[in-house]
């Protein structure tokens, strides 16, 4: 995906060490809760509803995992024919039975797109909020949970944060706010809130408990070049 954007890409990886846990639990909340539990990268139920549906256009009940959409998102082409798909299953399977599941997190949250040729969570941060992905607040990783779907479609709000005003798309607006105050905050509260939510993927610290790492090279502390350069050429204020 990242590569068929085209340039100039925005983008810097981040550790997941340096991510806030707020966007992780809206992760798990809004795209996979059963990341963490699941023994796979989906389930056969789900799996077999989503082939029929597909085989009789229906619209799809449940929606890609996060190693299915992972998979996608570095090895694959966007297009929704059944020979991807099944390449995507396969792939999303090993990748689910081999890799550990924070680490699934950390690729998945650095090559999802988060915007026009905009990818993973630290250039997302920063150009949207002018703030490191460790400083994420609950509202703000909620939102970015809408962005995900039409992420083509948003926009960067004048003066910062995301475009839900009436210069939006409204498709992606009303994305944006019923990840944020309905779809997340909703699910968080089924799965006894974000800090049990990022346990289900072993999780039990804080970004803030690696602040003696925070400089480093994956850390993100600092705008990257390419997201101010981004902002520059945007005049943005």
């Amino acid at each position: 995906y990242m590569l068929q954007a085209g340039e100039p890409i925005v983008y810097q990886y981040v550790s997941l060490d340096h991510v806030s846990r707020y966007t992780v639990a809206s992760v798990v909340a809004h795209e996979d809760e059963e990341l963490g539990t699941r023994v796979g990268a989906f389930s056969g139920d789900d799996f077999a509803a989503r082939a029929q549906a597909f085989a009789t256009g229906q619209p799809d009940p449940s929606g890609s995992t996060v190693p299915q959409q992972l998979v996608k998102n570095i090895f694959l082409w966007p297009s929704h024919d059944p020979l991807r798909k099944g390449i995507e299953a396969g792939l999303s399977t090993e990748f689910a039975l081999i890799v550990p599941k924070q680490r699934i997190m950390e690729l998945y949250l650095n090559y999802a797109q988060f915007g026009p040729k905009l990818f993973g969570i630290c250039a997302a941060s920063w150009y949207y909020y002018n703030i490191p992905p460790s400083k994420l607040t609950d509202y703000e990783s909620a939102q970015l949970m809408g962005v995900l779907p039409l992420p083509d479609r948003v926009k960067r709000a004048p003066g910062g944060g995301l475009d839900i005003g009436p210069t939006a798309d409204p498709l992606a607006a009303d994305l944006i706010n019923g990840a944020a105050n309905v779809w997340v905050p909703r699910q968080l509260v089924g799965m006894g809130g974000w800090q049990a939510a990022v346990r289900t993927i072993g999780i039990t610290d804080s970004a803030a408990a690696h602040a003696d790492t925070q400089n480093g090279p994956d850390g993100c502390s600092t705008m990257p070049q390419n997201v101010s350069e981004r902002l520059r050429s945007e005049g943005a204020k």
